[in-house]
């Protein structure tokens, strides 16, 4: 069974920094990508940031250069790195793993950033 769980998320200040960490049942190894989507109230759900299996690595233009996704195959887990954050970058957010062409999602974990 594919699990995926998210944490890290909280309440941040303007220009501060959190780190978002995604625990996937199994190795990592056998998604075939891996990625971070966030959904802010009353807009659609959006792609972040997302890794692939041979390391590649494609963002949101939103955050290009603020935030990154990496992975340490080791602990089965992805992280996002989010640093500079923005009010605009409150949201809920979902880590996403793509395993056998099916799309499975954690339960998200909210970021907050006050001004």
């Amino acid at each position: 069974q594919v699990q995926l769980v998210e944490s890290g998320g909280g309440l941040v200040q303007a220009g501060g920094s959190l780190r978002l960490s995604c625990a996937a049942s199994g190795s990592i190894f056998t998604y075939r990508a891996m990625g971070w989507y966030r959904q802010a109230p009353e807009k659609q759900r959006e792609l972040v940031a997302r890794i692939w299996r041979d390391g590649t690595t494609n963002y949101a233009d939103s955050v290009k250069g603020r935030f990154t996704i990496s992975r340490d195959n080791a602990n089965n887990t992805v992280y996002l790195q989010m640093n500079s954050l923005k009010r605009e970058d409150t949201a809920v957010y979902y880590c996403n793993g793509v395993w056998n062409y099916i799309a499975y999602w954690g339960q998200g974990t909210q970021v907050t950033v006050s001004s």
